[in-house]
């Protein structure tokens, strides 16, 4: 058995080599570019060592971590977030099975305001969302000689639900 030899935050550790995997097959393996692999290694959602050649090698267990930081983004969460969750287990651990359950449950709130915004949309597209750009014909009932533009840029009348003011 050949051993590695990485020092992680001035603390050196010696690993098998057998558990480890190249960047090249954790790409394969992960479905994600070896550009991403590094992007998220650079941003902290994952940890390689190198070995005598300093070519990355990865624990195996950073595939199950890759797959919940992959699924996390699936379900709308951004790469700060997921770190955020990440950061919150004991040793920077790869999440378990009930680790997801757990951290999975705390952004139902986060999610639904996401779904609730999404919904809002949806059911504005054919009418005005308040953008004050007038170019609908019911802008005029909306933001009659865009009073809206007084207020700003952008979407006036959207908040952060995504309900207008005017359906309130």
């Amino acid at each position: 058995m050949s051993l590695l030899t990485a020092e992680l935050k001035g603390v050196t550790v010696k690993k098998s080599t057998e558990n480890l995997i190249s960047i090249g097959d954790l790409a394969k393996r992960s479905g994600l570019a070896a550009s991403a692999l590094r992007y998220y290694e650079e941003q902290g959602l994952i940890t390689s060592s190198r070995n005598a050649g300093q070519q990355r090698q990865f624990p195996r267990e950073v595939l199950r971590r890759i797959a919940f930081i992959r699924a996390a983004q699936t379900a709308g969460l951004s790469l700060s977030e997921i770190k955020s969750a990440l950061m919150s287990l004991p040793g920077q651990r790869t999440p378990t099975k009930r680790d997801w359950e757990k951290l999975s449950s705390t952004w139902q709130v986060t999610l639904q305001q996401r779904i609730d915004t999404l919904i809002a949309l949806r059911d504005k597209l054919t009418s005005c969302i308040g953008c004050g750009c007038l170019s609908l014909k019911s802008c005029a009932l909306y933001n009659p000689n865009d009073i809206a533009a007084r207020s700003g840029t952008g979407a006036r009348y959207l908040n952060e639900s995504g309900v207008t003011e005017q359906t309130k």
